[in-house]
């Protein structure tokens, strides 16, 4: 197409792309922060409830941003669900069921969030949702990303992970063919998932506390400095993305056969490599990782997956490039 076929709006934003070489993304105006999408991961919960009595670190100009105990009873009970895992059921079958008494007490509640901050993949969604965790693993601070394509989330994720250091920041790239996680923030526009250990469930830390806090002080001053029309030079971020899910060894009962090595405990991150120690039996026998690849386990004896059989998870460590942004107001 031509520049004479476009109209006059979309040709001045074509030139000013083609000039300053940025993207122009529309202004972030609803922004919200979820804890107790699991129950027992403690530092979520406290955080939103103390945002809900006063959440005057959390305000910036022009923006909504609104803290939400996104499971109630699980938080009253401190457990991670009451029916089922709430941060996986925001999947268009679930949000579309007629609403009964019947359903899963998490899949009436995932219709009611979706209701308040959705719908999913309509204009009318939340621009961004901060969904705050706890994990048992050593896991650090971790940025959970949905969507490698993403300029905007690469930026902030750039921001948070500089404005840490020099405390280490992961990025944890959750894009696969095959596994679908329909998480409860996925329903934003920009969906960011928080992730700090180690800490164990139902158990608050002030390190742990104090990490989640300044990442969402960052968060939130990156979107800030967005707003008011800052330029984010190109960039590029170290992520580690998801291979495959690796179960316990397991018995003809299908019980859990060897444990963690502990070459392996709290190496969350570190390279592992071909041979290396992965499991330990009761008898003493060392079980190594097969393959041919080096590659970087997370969640390493995470106490939430012993029930879905995930030991650890694989991931392989790439590079993601983000084109400098700019807001399109400015």
């Amino acid at each position: 197409m031509s520049l004479q076929n476009l109209n006059w709006k979309s040709d001045k934003k074509l030139l000013g792309e083609m000039t300053s070489c940025h993207i122009a993304e529309e202004p972030i105006k609803k922004v919200a922060i979820f804890g107790g999408t699991h129950g027992n991961e403690l530092t979520g919960v406290f955080l939103v409830k103390h945002w809900l009595k006063n959440g005057v670190e959390i305000q910036r100009t022009g923006l909504e941003v609104k803290p939400f105990i996104t499971n109630p009873r699980a938080v009253k009970k401190c457990t991670r669900y009451i029916d089922c895992d709430l941060n996986r059921i925001f999947d268009l079958e679930n949000l579309g069921k007629k609403m009964s008494e019947d359903l899963p007490y998490e899949v009436r509640r995932a219709q009611e969030i979706n209701h308040l901050f959705g719908p999913k993949n309509s204009e009318d969604s939340y621009d961004i949702i901060f969904d705050l965790h706890n994990t048992t693993s050593n896991m650090g601070c971790t940025l959970v990303l949905e969507d490698s394509r993403n300029n905007f989330l690469i930026q902030m994720f750039h921001y948070i992970k500089t404005s840490l250091a020099p405390l280490p920041c992961y990025v944890y790239l959750i894009e696969h063919p095959s596994l679908k996680y329909a998480t409860t923030r996925s329903i934003a526009k920009y969906p960011v998932g928080i992730e700090v250990g180690p800490q164990p469930q139902g158990v608050l830390r002030a390190d742990i506390l104090d990490q989640m806090r300044k990442m969402i002080k960052h968060a939130l001053d990156f979107i800030h400095h967005f707003n008011e029309g800052k330029e984010f030079p190109s960039c590029a971020i170290e992520v580690y993305k998801i291979m495959e899910k690796v179960d316990y060894p397991r018995n003809e009962n299908g019980e859990i056969a060897a444990i963690i090595h502990p070459n392996l405990q709290d190496q969350d991150w570190k390279p592992l490599h071909p041979g290396d120690p992965v499991f330990l039996t009761l008898d003493g026998k060392t079980i190594p990782l097969g393959g041919d690849c080096t590659v970087h386990p997370v969640f390493v004896n995470e106490a939430a997956y012993y029930e879905k059989k995930e030991a650890f998870a694989k991931t392989t460590k790439l590079t993601l490039h983000a084109d400098s942004i700019r807001c399109s107001l400015h």
